[in-house]
């Protein structure tokens, strides 16, 4: 039987070189190896990187025409970017075995021996040499690039211990302790953030990518490495940390430029297949699409605020963890309250400033304000944007002088003006939540208006959304509570803030704030 023809069960099967050599087995190498494997995928009509979204007309087919050329990669791109993923997926295009020397530390092909121990040993025995079966998984090697990577880490050097065990001179090339560039001899070998490894280092990788060997003090040897070398790197380092030596960038075939999603459903889409939803939260908790774009729109919103360093980048983490801790808000809120199941609701946003504060770098305005003061900003933004995809544009409304009867929220807007105010708490039942809504005048007309379809939870939603919107507007204030949000006449919250001759409540505080940069 041919050797490409042999199930796995079989490879597993055979155990030393002379069996192997009767299959017709011939080297092949990993460039090669890659081509041919993503060939047949590409003929077969198969997916190639399932579940990296919005690469489909740029990065994947950029990364499928380096490998069909056979080129090193190098994947230019802000953090966030899947970068790493993209890299860790291409052992699905290896073989599932490859045969390598029984005990060999650089994973010698049995026809084409590389180390000193597999060439000894096959003069030794033969046809009769032990081989063993090497997994695809293990043909993946990832190296962080950090300042105090060695020389010796990536490549080799003498080791005296073994000098000394073995009782070999130094001039003796198997006193060589090699490193993990050649144990990942015939495997992916990944670089990541190439720019943070020292230009010193970066230089010991010339002879590699371009010859094929290695160089190790003083040894005259000679190893040609058969390895795909995968680099990322983030346009920051090159100004912040370090860069790409010139003539290493030269021997680097292709570099390949990713970015963030350009839609909102795409960011969905990665957002929902990399969040941690348990069980019993998606049980309990019912979330519309409108909170899924909200948690979109934030990132978003930060990727072009001026808060927020635009060389960092904001990366698909921020939407991960902030959709983690959305549904942990209400998850919480089911157990304070004792309720079996909820409905998502805006104000459960509030809930994902810590998810946002982590993850974005500010610039020293941002600073200045403070990681808190912009995430909320952020949040506020991204209630602006989304809210005229869904209602009418209220700055529209008040240049065109509508009159009373066609303006659509003039009765929530008198409403408020009547000096009533609603507390909107984090905590609330269920049932104090509705009430608290439905006691706004004309807000469930709002909704009927323009959302009469939706579901009863989504109604409740809108009407909170609204009120939201509004604030966002100018047309109504929203005050941080210490335990939720506050919602009030906007022209007597003016009177009624810190400094002024009003009631001297200090949970308006936040409104001064939060008026500031809705402008």
């Amino acid at each position: 039987m041919k050797y490409k023809e042999i199930s796995a069960k079989q490879l597993l099967q055979i155990k030393t070189l002379g069996e192997l050599k009767a299959t017709g087995y011939q080297p092949r190498s990993i460039k090669q190896e890659l081509r041919d494997n993503l060939i047949e995928k590409l003929k077969n009509k198969e997916e190639v990187f399932p579940g990296i979204w919005g690469y489909e007309e740029t990065v994947i087919p950029d990364v499928e025409r380096a490998l069909l050329s056979m080129h090193h990669i190098n994947l230019l791109g802000l953090r966030g970017q899947a970068k790493t993923r993209i890299a860790r997926m291409m052992v699905n295009l290896l073989d599932e075995y490859i045969p390598v020397v029984k005990g060999s530390e650089l994973n010698d092909d049995p026809l084409q021996p590389l180390s000193r121990y597999a060439v000894d040993l096959i003069d030794e025995h033969g046809d009769h040499t032990p081989i063993s079966w090497m997994h695809r998984s293990d043909r993946y090697t990832e190296k962080l690039a950090t300042p105090d990577v060695s020389v010796a880490d990536l490549i080799g050097d003498a080791d005296p211990i073994k000098a000394a065990t073995l009782k070999l001179p130094y001039s003796d090339e198997r006193v060589i302790h090699f490193g993990l560039i050649p144990r990942s001899h015939r495997g992916i070998f990944v670089i990541n953030e190439l720019p943070d490894l020292q230009a010193r280092i970066q230089v010991s990788l010339f002879n590699i990518l371009q010859e094929g060997d290695i160089q190790i003090r003083g040894f005259k040897i000679r190893l040609p490495l058969d390895i795909q070398f995968v680099f990322t790197a983030n346009p920051e380092d090159y100004t912040n940390r370090g860069s790409i030596v010139t003539p290493l960038k030269d021997r680097i075939d292709s570099q390949i430029v990713t970015h963030y999603p350009k839609s909102i459903e795409i960011g969905k889409k990665i957002t929902r297949q990399e969040a941690i939803v348990k069980d019993e939260q998606a049980k309990k908790i019912q979330i519309n699409e409108l909170i899924s774009d909200l948690i979109e729109q934030i990132a978003i919103e930060a990727r072009k605020s001026e808060y927020v360093d635009a060389k960092s980048g904001v990366s698909a983490r921020l939407t991960i963890s902030a959709y983690e801790n959305l549904m942990s808000s209400a998850e919480r809120r089911t157990l304070i309250n004792g309720e079996n199941t909820t409905y998502i609701r805006v104000g459960d946003l509030w809930g994902v400033i810590p998810a946002i504060t982590g993850k974005v770098e500010l610039v020293y305005e941002g600073e200045q304000e403070g990681p808190v003061i912009v995430a909320q900003n952020l949040l506020g933004k991204a209630i602006r944007t989304q809210f005229l995809q869904y209602f009418p544009d209220p700055e529209k409304l008040k240049k065109q002088q509508k009159t009373k009867g066609e303006n659509p929220y003039r009765k929530i807007t008198d409403w408020f003006g009547e000096g009533h105010t609603i507390d909107l708490l984090n905590d609330l039942s269920n049932k104090d939540y509705k009430a608290a809504l439905n006691g706004v005048k004309g807000l469930r007309e709002l909704i009927d208006q323009y959302h009469s379809k939706q579901d009863e939870a989504t109604k409740f939603f809108m009407m909170e959304f609204a009120l939201h919107g509004l604030a966002e507007y100018s047309m109504l204030s929203k005050n941080q509570l210490t335990a939720g949000l506050q919602f009030k006449d906007l022209l007597s919250s003016m009177f009624s803030g810190p400094g002024s001759f009003g009631d001297d409540d200090d949970e308006d505080s936040g409104d001064s704030k939060n008026n500031r940069y809705r402008r």
